[in-house]
């Protein structure tokens, strides 16, 4: 069941994303050379807990972290480590916050100092692209279609292959909700789910330079691209309203 949430709720969840957002950008700002994907972690930590929120992934079952990382070829899910970041590294970071009873959810991948080369600019590049292009569809009386088909078409007409083993989602009380937001198109559009007022969904940007088979770490979390490629993560918050498209998590 696909839950609407009222003004009072998506107000709720402004408040929480906000603070998201603003931890999310203090920890794009301490990624460096050097600094660990655990001292990120345990930086989010420390901010989530000073804005009066919680940490929204300790809340699923199993996982102990405030954040995942996808680092080089890591897809989603990767559990933080000791690895010290290099210079051209390529880190995704995914955290959420829980506040006041719900989830927002958020997802940014930067490069660590400068780019080995052109190609991995251009890749996060048309990430970026997708999401904000995706972001647009994300109106009363378009389906969840228009989202997956244009995040679809950006990151395949550049070459690159969307991950099909993972998808966007709706998110609320719990950090995974229905429906399913697929960055692919699986069925025609009017047969996917209709985008109503008052709808909060995680639009995810999942993709990878590559094939987009996966891997699974022996941790059970950390999924890894097949061939080694590099893969790339952009998610943000975005509730549907009369006015349009509001991100919860800017």
């Amino acid at each position: 069941m696909i839950n609407i949430k009222t003004p009072n709720e998506i107000e709720i969840m402004q408040k929480g994303g906000k603070m998201l957002s603003e931890v999310m950008w203090e920890l794009v700002a301490f990624v460096k050379e050097g600094v660990s994907e655990i001292e990120i972690d345990k930086l989010a930590q420390k901010l989530i807990l000073e804005k009066g929120g919680e940490p929204g992934f300790k809340k699923v079952d199993g996982y102990k972290y405030s954040v995942c990382f996808s680092t080089n070829d890591v897809v989603v899910h990767g559990i933080p480590t000791d690895y010290r970041l290099k210079e051209g590294d390529v880190i995704g970071i995914d955290c959420g916050v829980f506040y006041n009873g719900f989830h927002t959810d958020m997802s940014e991948t930067v490069i660590v100092g400068k780019a080995n080369n052109s190609k991995t600019e251009e890749f996060l590049k048309v990430g970026k692209i997708a999401l904000e292009e995706a972001i647009k569809k994300v109106v009363i009386g378009n389906h969840v279609g228009d989202i997956s088909k244009t995040i679809q078409d950006i990151v395949e007409d550049n070459g690159y292959s969307v991950v099909e083993a993972l998808v966007g989602h709706g998110v609320g009380r719990k950090l995974h909700e229905e429906p399913e937001v697929p960055g692919f198109l699986m069925e025609p559009i009017n047969q996917t789910p209709l985008l109503r007022e008052g709808m909060v969904i995680a639009v995810e940007v999942i993709y990878n330079m590559g094939k987009p088979e996966l891997k699974l770490d022996k941790d059970g979390w950390t999924l890894r691209t097949k061939d080694g490629s590099l893969g790339g993560l952009y998610e943000r918050t975005v509730a549907i309203t009369s006015n349009g498209p509001l991100i919860l998590t800017p």
